[in-house]
Parts: structure tokens; sequence; C-alpha cells
């Protein structure tokens, strides 16, 4: 090898040349219009979102349950025992956390399992084949369906409320205090003729752990007044509550919320209510201050 050919070589080197067997390929598919190979990197390969498609779905089926069992839950309204309110058809919100946060109130309209407890207020027939009972149970899960385990009732009376009708002038009493129920009792849409509060007379105090329930469209609702005789004397228990509906979300023309009437904010309730645990605070209280003295007075001697 010559001088000259040594001396090639070695401006090669210093020009950064890079040996044949080294040199890296970009191939066309990875090459963008523009010559960019970063380009063409970034491009995603074709139906890599029908591979996700299904990981997506499944994720969003989890969450669903999971909100459903533990936050928030549709339901399926299958008959008019709650009319006006809520009509055959409607699908409402329950809210499954609020009643760890405070205690059901009167007024409320409340999701509960009647299993073992009340007779079916509406008859279900059962699918006929797998793949139907697949779908009911889905629906039922999701609210798009009825379930005749569930009940949706108004709470009327809470433990330890004396609930009695009718009064002379035909009103539903809670603890001597009348209730004003026009805002919310079923009304005729062609007669304009609104249901009495109660056809049927009756004079119960609720047991504590229990509820007094009754539907809206008193004269179609087969709520407590129809189950007296049944071991609960046709009251409820607190704890098969699942929930409170406040809000109706479909059909979207009857959107609303589903407040407490205001018949069951008069001052009367809220007295009774604060009287129950300011009267032993208030004892404890009192019989605090002898046992303190006498317990003073032994230190001195």
């Amino acid at each position: 090898m010559t001088d000259e050919d040594d001396r090639r070589d070695v401006r090669s080197e210093a020009e950064g040349a890079v040996p044949e067997d080294e040199q890296t390929v970009t191939s066309a598919e990875e090459t963008a219009d523009d010559g960019s190979p970063d380009e063409g990197k970034r491009k995603k390969k074709p139906g890599s979102f029908w591979k996700e498609l299904p990981v997506l779905i499944v994720v969003a089926v989890v969450l669903a349950l999971v909100i459903k069992a533990f936050a928030v839950q549709a339901f399926y309204i299958p008959s008019g025992s709650m009319e006006n309110t809520l009509q055959v058809g409607d699908r409402v919100l329950v809210n499954k956390i609020v009643y760890h946060t405070r205690d059901i109130a009167r007024g409320d309209v409340v999701v509960f399992n009647g299993l073992d407890s009340w007779d079916p207020e509406t008859q279900v027939k059962e699918p006929g084949n797998p793949i139907s009972k697949a779908l009911h149970a889905v629906g039922s899960a999701f609210g798009v369906a009825p379930n005749e385990k569930d009940y949706i009732k108004r709470v009327i009376g809470i433990p330890g409320d004396h609930v009695k009708c009718c009064d002379a002038q035909g009103r539903v009493t809670v603890n001597g205090v009348p209730l004003d129920e026009k805002s919310y009792l079923y009304t005729d849409p062609i007669t304009h003729e609104q249901n009495k509060p109660s056809n049927d007379p009756f004079d119960v105090t609720v047991k504590p752990g229990q509820l007094w329930v009754m539907g809206d469209h008193r004269e179609l609702s087969y709520d407590s007044r129809s189950h007296r005789g049944d071991p609960g004397g046709g009251t409820i228990p607190t704890d098969r509550v699942i929930g409170r509906a406040f809000v109706i979300v479909w059909p979207l023309n009857r959107l609303d919320t589903l407040p407490i009437p205001g018949t069951f904010k008069q001052a009367a309730f809220k007295a009774t209510a604060l009287a129950l645990p300011v009267t032993p605070l208030a004892l404890g209280l009192a019989g605090a201050f002898p046992v303190t003295y006498l317990m003073r007075r032994r230190r001195l001697k």
C-alpha cells in the first residue's frame, strides 16, 4: 500500500466516515414523505385500534360495575306506583353512598330490596333461553330492565315515628304533624282529580331499624299499608335500603331531580329530630356536675 493510500484512509476517518458494515438502512415504511425516518416511526401500524378496542371495552365494563356496586346505580321503573313523580319506563340514578354520610330522611325516594320481605309488586316474565337470560341480567345490572326484587317508594316514617291516617282533614300525620302532600300525590291527567292520602286508615309506630314507606300513586301502590300482616307490620328494614333516587335520567324529556318535598321540612319535624340527641346530652351534662363536685370534695379531704 502506498503512502498516498494511507493518507486517504486517515482523511476518511477524520471526516467521520462510517464503515459499510456498520451503516443503518432505513426502510421505505419508516420514512415519511419528507424523507425523515423519525416521522415514519411515529406512525401507528394499521389495525392497532381494533386490537385495543376489546381491552377498552373490558375496562369500561369493569369500571361501570365497580361504580354500580359502590357509588351510583341506575334503576328501571316498572310500575305506576310512584306516579306522577315517576312514570313507567323512567330510569333513575340511585346514590348508594349518601346513607353512609347521613341518616335516611322523611320524604326521601328510596330503592330497597324486598326479597323475602314483600311479595313482588310486578311479575317479570322469566327469559326462555340462555341468551335472553344473559341479556336480562346485564340489563338489570345497568338499570335498563326491570328487577322484581327491588322497590321504589317514598319514606313517610323513620324509626320512632308515629304515622297515622287520617286526621279530620283526611291527611296523613307524622308525630301529630299533618303532611301537605299535594305537590307529589298522583293527579289524573284527564279528570285532574288527586288521590286521597289513603283510602285505608292506619295507625303505626315505626320500630327501631324500620321505615314506613308509601308510593305517590296511593290508589295503585302496594306499599307499607298493604303489608301490615307481614312480620314487620308493613315496615321495611333500613339495612335493605340500596340508596336514594336523586335524578331521572331517561327519557331525556323527563330529566329532573328528586328533592325532598317541603312538607317534610316543617319546623315541627326539625324540633322533634333535634330533641332526640339533645335530651341525652343535656341529661349527661346535668349528671356530670354533681359527680364531678363529689369527686373534687373527696380529693380535698
